[in-house]
């Protein structure tokens, strides 16, 4: 079993781009930041800081583009500012709520994913794209409070819901902007 103990953030823009930084400091690939970006026409695009990431990270999920860009990460308690050349993006949340201790994989993929699907819009269970299980285990969420995002210098706009899915993989993030505390376990190849 693959594990990944980290923070998923996502928010949407006025401009129709949506964004998703997975910052994940214990992984089998060592702590890393990557950012996964649905652009306006629907282009999925993976920025990552290495070929060793970007060839995981794009062997789980869908992507039309994967770039190799410098990471520069500025992460504090409730917020993370990520430099990802032509991404700059900064993202502030809340305390949040959740269960701060372990469940099963039965417990995450019944209880837990209709729970997650009835009130988020998301899934906590199911099959990557080169078919493996995967289970998010959501320790904390929390509700966006700021989010700014530039493309080259220019601004996207204010935050908005995810109204249109990205399609990264299996699951959507949640509709409202949020930043989410989880371990992601993926099985071995």
């Amino acid at each position: 079993m693959n594990i990944f103990e980290g923070r998923i953030s996502s928010s949407g823009f006025a401009s129709g781009d949506r964004i998703v930084i997975g910052d994940w400091e214990n992984s089998p690939l060592g702590a890393f930041t990557n950012v996964m970006w649905a652009k306006p026409d629907g282009t999925r695009v993976l920025l990552s800081p290495s070929q060793e990431h970007a060839e995981y990270v794009s062997s789980l999920y869908n992507f039309e583009e994967v770039h190799i860009v410098p990471m520069d990460v500025n992460r504090q308690s409730k917020s993370i500012e990520i430099k990802a050349p032509p991404l700059n993006v900064k993202l502030r949340w809340g305390i949040g709520f959740g269960l701060p201790i372990p469940r099963p994989r039965w417990f995450i993929s019944t209880v837990e994913q209709w729970f997650a699907k009835a009130f988020f819009g998301t899934s906590t269970h199911g099959l990557t794209c080169n078919g493996l299980k995967e289970w998010y285990c959501i320790y904390y969420l929390s509700k966006i409070k700021h989010a700014s995002a530039h493309l080259d210098g220019k601004n996207l706009g204010n935050i908005r819901n995810f109204e249109i899915n990205a399609c990264f993989g299996f699951s959507e993030p949640p509709k409202k902007p949020s930043s989410v505390r989880l371990r992601s376990m993926i099985e071995s190849t």
